[in-house]
């Protein structure tokens, strides 16, 4: 909230007017007094859901839209200069047709500078061509001829980068739900190719694509070699790509990109457990989270801040507030359905949404649906912890029939993939047994007893069950549950 109330603030009266009359105009009232409340009175958010009187929820919603409005209103006054460039461009034929020699290279040159500060390599390669072309006589002809060439291959170098970015963040999602030593090294491997490309031209652009890729690698991949990284830190990288930014502010892939650098920070902060920093960044990835997860995939495995997202309503005690969020933040929310990782995560943090509020039918219907519809057989250990939170739910809902089915059908699964590679799994059936068990006696204890071993082990895998709180709460559910008779 904090950074929309600031960019309203630096709004100039022009773009406040026009974004005010757009939103009087739209019958947005509610809109327009979110904005001017922001820009004019220091309130605080409940007194404004008060004024304005709507839920927590529907404010929240306001909030966005206004924001969407807003970067709209700005990216279209971003993309103007560029528009008028690419304008130019297209229409060069007409200038080299219609007008003398001499004045179609004053204009070329002019172009190739304007182009040059913004950085639009495709277009350049056009004015070097026809540079080339106007000087096929002469000994510039050469000169040309090599700009034309490399830019032809700084373009296919950054078509590369692109394409290495998304190929990563695919193949990172094969090892996030198999923890596979040769997919981690295929990650590596990816990280280096992906800079000797960036090596090959002093690019800015280069750099950004590389300094994603990096900083997820070191966040997600090479956990344990953080303190040990060669080359710049993480902070480094971050400022250097934010000077990149405030530099090509007409950038319309930078205005955008901003996010995903937005998300890693807020994981970054979270890594090293400072969690007051990364609550600066976390409402604005909150606010764009839909967004973040359809949109920006190819440049990062985003469905990480679902996880993250979990994790802190757990610490801050606040798990029934994402139930409240999922209507408005997912009202327009298109998984794609070829992204199998991506869904498991989607999937999995909406069962744990339900399943926070109670809503133990709806959460086992989710994870029912997830397990037939999605091929899990090639990940095991992701498919049987599943489908112990899944036991969970019947256990919760006293269906002690389909309970009773599904942990025989786990156990069967945990003989062939060896006990001492599933202990986690072992534990958390261990308390469900406890809690179906014919005896009442010091179930609490029993129960109690179970957690602190379950905490111990370490998963490189996505490990559903452990975004269950294991708190007081928790074990008197379970405690209060009757065995089958």
């Amino acid at each position: 909230m904090a950074k929309l109330k600031n960019i309203i603030k630096q709004l100039s009266e022009k773009d406040f007017k026009v974004i005010y009359d757009s939103l009087l105009d739209s019958n947005a009232e509610k809109s327009a007094y979110l904005l001017k409340s922001l820009r004019e009175r220091q309130l605080s958010d409940s007194k404004i859901i008060v004024e304005l009187g709507v839920n927590a929820n529907a404010y929240y919603t306001l909030r966005s839209r206004l924001n969407q409005k807003i970067e709209e209103h700005l990216l279209q006054q971003m993309e103007s200069p560029r528009t008028d460039l690419l304008r130019k461009v297209a229409n060069l034929n007409e200038v080299l047709f219609s007008q003398n020699r001499t004045i179609s290279i004053a204009t070329l040159k002019k172009l190739e500078k304007e182009l040059t500060e913004s950085d639009l390599a495709n277009e350049l390669t056009i004015v070097y061509k026809s540079l080339k072309k106007l000087h096929v006589n002469s000994p510039e002809f050469f000169h040309y001829s090599q700009l034309y060439n490399r830019h032809v291959a700084y373009m296919l170098a950054v078509d590369k980068a692109e394409d290495l970015l998304a190929e990563y963040s695919k193949k990172y999602g094969v090892y996030f739900l198999s923890a596979d030593e040769s997919e981690k090294l295929g990650l590596t491997l990816m990280v280096r190719e992906m800079q000797n490309v960036a090596r090959l031209y002093e690019s800015h652009r280069l750099y950004v694509y590389q300094s994603i890729m990096v900083v997820f690698h070191r966040l997600f991949v090479e956990k344990e070699d953080n303190l040990q990284q060669e080359g710049e830190s993480m902070e480094d990288i971050f400022e250097r790509v934010q000077k990149i930014f405030d530099t090509y502010k007409l950038d319309p892939l930078y205005y955008h990109i901003n996010l995903v650098f937005e998300f890693l920070k807020l994981e970054y902060y979270n890594h090293y457990k400072v969690y007051r920093q990364a609550e600066k960044f976390y409402e604005e990835v909150n606010d764009a989270a839909s967004s973040l997860l359809v949109n920006y995939s190819q440049y990062a495995f985003t469905s990480q801040f679902l996880i993250s997202k979990v994790e802190r309503h757990i610490r801050l005690a606040s798990e029934p507030e994402m139930q409240q969020e999922n209507e408005s933040m997912f009202e327009d929310f298109e998984q794609d359905p070829l992204s199998l990782p991506n869904n498991v995560v989607y999937v999995t943090y909406k069962a744990l949404s339900n399943y926070y509020v109670g809503k133990y039918d709806v959460a086992a219907k989710l994870i029912n649906n997830l397990l037939n519809d999605m091929g899990l057989k090639k990940y095991p250990y992701v498919q049987i912890e599943i489908k112990t939170l899944l036991a969970l739910q019947y256990c919760l809902l006293r269906d002690f029939e389909l309970f009773t089915q599904l942990t025989n059908s786990i156990q069967r699964q945990l003989r062939l993939l060896g006990k001492d590679d599933c202990e986690n799994v072992l534990l958390f059936l261990k308390m469900l047994k406890i809690a179906t068990s014919e005896s009442k006696k010091e179930k609490e204890k029993k129960i109690s007893a179970v957690i602190p071993r379950l905490k111990l082990i370490e998963l490189n895998y996505f490990a559903p069950t452990r975004l269950i709180k294991l708190d007081d709460k928790f074990i008197d559910s379970l405690a209060a549950i009757d065995s089958p008779e």
